[in-house]
Parts: structure tokens; sequence; C-alpha cells
């Protein structure tokens, strides 16, 4: 895409997109369906206690939304960074959509689901990008490519040599959800088997550092949102930069305004008693 603006118009709906819909969030409050402010007063309003005490109060429907709608403002942001990431993989180095993806089977787990002879089935796990060698063919930038990795493979003290890396892209990541952080060193391993080095690429600067520390332990290269390090090897922007040649952070300041305008309204919109 040869014209700036578009490319930034297109950047900016990538992010965007998911977004908008956190600004229709509705509470389950505990069911299956969700509930409208109407619905919430009958559900509370009838409810002896929560009456007789005043939680049937549209201020509490609206804190209900606010508390879910935040959970769902960080996950559809991660949504947003993901497809960004790839878009940008994508556009710089020239790769298709299927080159950019990447995905392995895993041996069926406790309780997986069954297929028609009753055996457990296998289940086909992704990673959120991907970069092979040889697929980019500007000689330059494979070379840069080839380079990061060997430079990763260093640090991470890897023997094995790699063909490329494999991206598992995060907006932030602030918990420490064992369950999450054991299925990703499940794929780490998967990678580095394949020929990847496994890449963690925040692209916030929010991230629980015990975390960070095991991800590490764990043969993860950890890439963080921060700008003006100058060090490719933990800034997810200076990467993209250097190594993709897509100045990343520059798209996110020049449209901070439009991104923070329609921000502002899911949020107003999340913070309404209706």
């Amino acid at each position: 895409m040869s014209d700036p603006s578009k490319k930034d118009e297109l950047y900016c709906e990538i992010i965007l997109s998911p977004l908008r819909k956190c600004a229709d969030y509705l509470p389950r409050m505990g069911g299956d369906e969700e509930v409208d402010l109407g619905g919430f007063v009958n559900m509370y309003g009838t409810d002896p206690l929560y009456h007789w005490i005043g939680l049937d109060s549209p201020l509490m429907f609206a804190a209900h939304k606010a508390a879910g709608g935040m959970t769902s403002i960080y996950r559809q942001l991660g949504i947003g960074c993901e497809r960004l990431f790839r878009r940008v993989l994508r556009d710089q180095l020239s790769l298709s959509e299927e080159q950019v993806v990447w995905s392995y089977e895993a041996l069926p787990g406790r309780g997986s689901a069954r297929n028609a002879s009753g055996s457990p089935r296998a289940r086909r796990l992704s990673l959120d990008g991907r970069v092979e060698i040889e697929d980019v063919k500007d000689p330059d930038t494979a070379a840069r490519v080839r380079d990061w990795i060997d430079l990763q493979r260093e640090v991470l003290d890897i023997s094995t040599p790699l063909r490329g890396a494999v991206f598992e892209v995060r907006q932030g990541y602030k918990s420490a959800d064992s369950k999450r952080q054991n299925a990703d060193l499940a794929n780490a391993a998967q990678a580095l088997g394949h020929g990847y080095l496994p890449v963690l690429t925040i692209m916030s600067t929010q991230i629980n550092q015990v975390v960070r520390a095991r991800y590490l332990t764990g043969n993860w290269s950890v890439l963080m949102g921060t700008v003006g390090l100058n060090d490719p090897l933990h800034s997810t922007f200076d990467f993209v930069h250097q190594v993709m040649g897509y100045d990343l952070s520059s798209f996110f300041e020049r449209n901070t305004a439009a991104l923070r305008a329609d921000v502002e309204g899911i949020l107003a919109a999340l913070l309404e008693a209706r």
C-alpha cells in the first residue's frame, strides 16, 4: 500500500474495530443471556434484600457494565494488536496471509473432544504470527531477520538452528495465570522443535515480572512495548522498526488523537446506566 494515509486509516481500523464491540457490552448477571437496564432493575428489584438496600439502582447496573466492559476492552485490544502485528508482517515482508500464521497439532489431553469413532481428537493450536526466513524475498530484510534471530539464540542460549520466528502477541500480560503460562511454555517447546524462535510480543509495558522471568527461562524471547531504547532484542517497537522496517510507534503517535477520541466514546458508552 503506497499511500501512507491509506495505510494509517487501515491500521487504525484494525485496532479500533474489535474495541467498538465493547460499546454494546451488557452483563449476563450469572445467566446465559445479556441483561439490559430494565432486566437488571426487574431482577434486583424483585430480590427482597437487594431492593431493601438499594442495589436495584441504575448506578449498580452501570457498575456491572463497567466491570465486565473493562475486561472486554483489554480482550478486544489484544485482538486488535494481534491483527495489526500480523498485517504489518504481511505488508513489510510481502508475505501472504497463509505465510504469517503458524499452527501445529497437539496430542489430545484429558477431556478432549472425541471423533465419530469415540477416539480423542487431536487439537490444533496456533500462534499469532510467523516469519520464515526463506519466505522473505528481499535479501537485506531476510539478512536482518536472520541476524536478529541469531542474536536472540545467543541471549537465550539456544543451540538449535532456527529457520524463522513465531509470535504470540498480547496487548499486556498483568495476570499470573499458571494454566496460560504452561500452555505457552508447551507452545515454545513445539516452536523450537519445528525450528522457530518463540517470541512473546507485548505491545504495552504492562507485564508481571515474575511471569516474564518464567518465559525467558522457558526459551521465549520477550519483547516489550517500550519506546526510545534502540534495542530490537527487547522492544517490540524497535524490533518492528529496525528489523521489519516499519515505524509502528510513529504510526501510533500520528494517530493518537483519532484513536483516543474513538476509545473515549466507547468508554463513555460503557459507563452509561442504560
